[in-house]
């Protein structure tokens, strides 16, 4: 399904939703529910965001900023530190 079919949907139910106060009310209260997820979140991301992220990483490797490891042991310790 794309974004504009769910749009179309998400629209199309909103529209019976909003006929019942109650279930409005409801609808209301869980999209506040699934903004504050996404705001808490750090890791979603839009794919534009998780792009900048990726080209601003090979950025910082270019200019000798990245990590290197000889082997997977030596990888797994550093992980584990942070």
């Amino acid at each position: 399904m794309t974004a504009i079919q769910m749009n179309a949907e998400i629209l199309r139910n909103m529209s019976i939703i909003a006929e019942d106060e109650n279930l409005l009310k409801r609808a209301a209260k869980y999209m506040r529910k699934l903004v504050a997820e996404k705001q808490a979140d750090p890791t979603l991301m839009t794919k534009e965001e998780f792009f900048a992220r990726v080209d601003e990483a090979r950025e910082e490797i270019r200019q000798g900023k990245g990590k290197r490891f000889t082997n997977p042991e030596e990888m797994n310790a550093w992980l584990n530190s942070l």
